[in-house]
């Protein structure tokens, strides 16, 4: 593995969520601090993980949970070596939406494929790279619908409320792992902000 001297934050959560506009106010809050930082996503981040990303979540496709899962690991390997890695070795501090935990979540539980299986395919895709902190933003399932827009759902956003229920337990069963908090995602938006922001300076002094 690249030797790491930066600092790896990922933001983590159900659809959403709210992660994306967290991770976007916690780039640009440690940017305005004079922190070198990379913002990025997964499935994405590469040309390659991106175009990976436009088969996972097109709504025409069927895919197979097995097919489902080589596929975001395909992704995550691209992206972690020719995007995570360098970019820590570098001294940046990485704000990634999204990574390993999410297979766990998605993949490991909600599709029954396992948690040894997922965790697995992980250390092989990420040669063992893990996140210095991981902030997971909980919303009940009824979030979903509230916050949803008038626009096309991808084929995750699809799945039915049973699914949402089983990625939402699942994040909450596995957000008691070390390094990584579970926070109320339905909290004012800066008041969230904030708090992410207090304990990703912690780390990237």
């Amino acid at each position: 593995m690249t030797p790491r001297r930066g600092v790896f934050i990922v933001l983590e959560g159900p659809d959403k969520s709210g992660k994306s506009t967290q991770a976007r106010l916690l780039a640009q809050a440690l940017e305005t601090r004079g922190r070198k930082v990379l913002h990025t996503r997964e499935p994405g981040g590469t040309a390659v993980a991106e175009a990976v990303r436009r088969v996972l979540l097109d709504p025409a496709l069927t895919v197979d949970p097995l097919t489902e899962l080589f596929l975001y690991e395909a992704s995550r390997a691209q992206h972690t070596r020719e995007k995570l890695m360098p970019a820590l070795a570098d001294g940046q501090v990485v704000v990634s939406e999204r990574y390993t935990l999410s297979t766990d979540v998605y993949q490991g539980l909600a599709r029954g494929l396992g948690l040894s299986l997922t965790r697995a395919l992980s250390r092989y895709a990420t040669g063992g790279l893990r996140p210095d902190l991981t902030v997971v933003i909980d919303v009940p399932d009824a979030e979903f619908s509230r916050r949803d827009r008038a626009r096309a759902h991808d084929r995750l956003e699809r799945e039915p409320a049973q699914f949402r229920s089983r990625v939402r337990a699942g994040y909450r069963r596995l957000a008691r792992a070390p390094r990584t908090v579970l926070l109320d995602g339905r909290r004012a938006q800066d008041d969230l902000h904030q708090d992410i922001l207090s304990r990703a300076l912690r780390l990237a002094r």
